[in-house]
């Protein structure tokens, strides 16, 4: 219960953080973040199947 409690705590913080920003910089922030999850599960699934 403590960590969906946190965890929403989180997304308040970064979601009222991503709307005083202006769209341009919040759309690459997201292709960033986007592109090292991606990247990151590449990688994961790759080492799984060794």
């Amino acid at each position: 219960m403590i960590a969906i409690a946190a965890v929403l705590l989180l997304l308040g913080i970064v979601l009222g953080a991503v709307s005083h920003l202006p769209l341009p910089v919040s759309l690459v922030a997201t292709a960033v973040i986007g592109g090292w999850l991606l990247i990151f599960a590449v990688r994961e699934r790759i080492t799984r199947t060794k």
